[in-house]
């Protein structure tokens, strides 16, 4: 049956009037939260005391989480979406909050970050990510980034390496530089390890063996370790799925987005590859992204189940 005319310009203004609704939500909700954050972030940076710190790092820590919290909200009430986690039950153990881990998890659009925080919220550390130098920028947000201490890298390409060969080696010293600050304090870093969102056209581009996945890149996941060595409780591997259609945050409000599958599973790193050098140990660095790529076929195989039983 055709809708009519007006009846379709209907829905559209009501999808807009979602749209327009639910950013205005996201930006007060931020507003209020980010306002007391910088203040205390800043008190922490004046004032050296340990005591004062540790103080400033807790209010920091509940209202990120309170944050989080309102946006979780958002989502289960304001959309049609249904978000359905294998393995929750890894989660149970309460002392998991005080922990350190690395996450590791395909990138299928920019819902994946609100969804991450969604399911790890108050169950683990507050997740943080490594951010690209420029993001520092972003009004309001960058601030906020800076405030909970998220690491932020300047990235260099292949050319870039090639043509001044004293860049070598920055991205691993920045890494360690940032995990440093981590050693004191919860966290759970998240890597989403093939470096961008997955689409066909970058998929048919790499060649990708994978059906759902871009090819995973080891480094990001290889220097963290290098940098946190045995500080690091667990490592975690997440996959997430969209099985009727991935879609961006306007897809979102828009009710376009109506399930996301995500898995979780506890990860154990082969003893033979905790210690070594990946980026001058050529046989260390081939046994290790053997190993991802091992990890990649699961999760590829795990995604194209999830997606035939949603058909």
């Amino acid at each position: 049956m055709r809708l009519s005319w007006h009846t379709v310009n209907m829905n559209r203004s009501l999808i807009v009037l979602r749209q327009v609704g639910a950013t205005l939500l996201l930006g007060l909700n931020s507003v209020i939260h980010i306002a007391p954050l910088l203040v205390i972030a800043l008190i922490k940076l004046l004032i050296p005391i340990r005591t004062v710190r540790q103080l400033c790092h807790r209010l920091l820590m509940g209202l990120a989480t309170s944050w989080v919290g309102v946006n979780a909200w958002m989502m289960d009430h304001l959309t049609i979406t249904q978000v359905t986690v294998e393995g929750e039950d890894l989660l149970d153990d309460p002392a998991l909050i005080d922990g350190r881990f690395l996450l590791m998890v395909n990138h299928q659009s920019w819902v994946d970050i609100p969804v991450l925080q969604k399911v790890f919220n108050r169950k683990l550390p507050m997740l943080r990510f490594f951010l690209k130098k420029e993001l520092i920028w972003v009004p309001i947000l960058g601030l906020a980034w800076w405030a909970l201490e998220f690491p932020f890298m300047k990235r260099y390409s292949r050319a870039q390496i090639v043509k001044n060969p004293k860049l070598a080696g920055k991205d691993l010293e920045t890494t360690k530089k940032a995990c440093e600050k981590f050693k004191e304090i919860p966290v759970t870093i998240v890597n989403f390890v093939e470096g961008t969102r997955f689409s066909e056209q970058k998929r048919e581009a790499q060649a990708s063996p994978f059906l759902h996945l871009l090819k995973p890149k080891a480094g990001g996941i290889a220097f963290v370790l290098e940098a946190m060595g045995d500080q690091i409780d667990r490592l975690i591997n997440v996959t997430i799925t969209y099985p009727q259609g991935r879609g961006e945050l306007m897809d979102l409000f828009a009710n376009r987005i109506r399930e996301v599958h995500v898995k979780l599973e506890w990860l154990a790193l082969p003893s033979s590859l905790l210690a070594g050098d990946y980026e001058n140990d050529p046989s260390h660095r081939q046994a290790f992204q053997e190993w991802l790529n091992g990890v990649w076929q699961e999760k590829d195989g795990w995604m194209q189940a999830s997606q035939a039983l949603s058909a």
